[in-house]
């Protein structure tokens, strides 16, 4: 009995934070609002999408969300408010175009740079002569002599 009931919490669904009086009557419209809400990011939770956060902010957003598909937006006019209203944070997958681009091509420039600094510095060592240590003078020789004999 144990087993079989762990075997059930394992393959339990996520729960999903959208209430019942936020569901939609029409199936269809329910639908594209479940899709668009997995895209779009609780402002509180930071790495979580609306359909998953318990915030109050997140519930606002689901609302306004099923308010616009109501209204007769398509997907993309609903997305475009709500990046108008609240800035392209709301998006968890962000263009890559305008300001963002330079979040796009910074990691991969980075790497690049630092690629051709250690081919650099490696390449340097390498021609590097090896020099070999220069030998004792006499006063060293006799000083280290003196510390040996202690």
């Amino acid at each position: 009995m144990r087993w079989m009931i762990l075997a059930l919490s394992l393959l339990a669904v996520p729960a999903f934070a959208v209430q019942p009086d936020e569901i939609l009557d029409d199936p269809a419209l329910e639908a594209r609002a479940r899709e668009l809400s997995k895209g779009l990011r609780c402002l509180v939770c930071r790495n979580e999408n609306i359909d998953e956060s318990n915030a109050d902010l997140a519930r606002d957003l689901r609302l306004l969300v099923r308010e616009r598909l109501v209204a007769g937006d398509s997907d993309d006019e609903v997305i475009a408010y709500l990046v108008d209203r609240f800035g392209e944070y709301v998006l968890l997958q962000p263009t890559a175009s305008g300001e963002n681009l330079i979040l796009w091509v910074a990691g991969p420039a980075m790497l690049l740079v630092a690629l051709a600094g250690a081919g650099i510095y490696l390449r340097r060592r390498k021609a590097a002569p090896d020099a070999a240590p220069a030998p004792l003078s006499e006063a060293e020789k006799a000083r280290l002599a003196e510390i040996l004999n202690e």
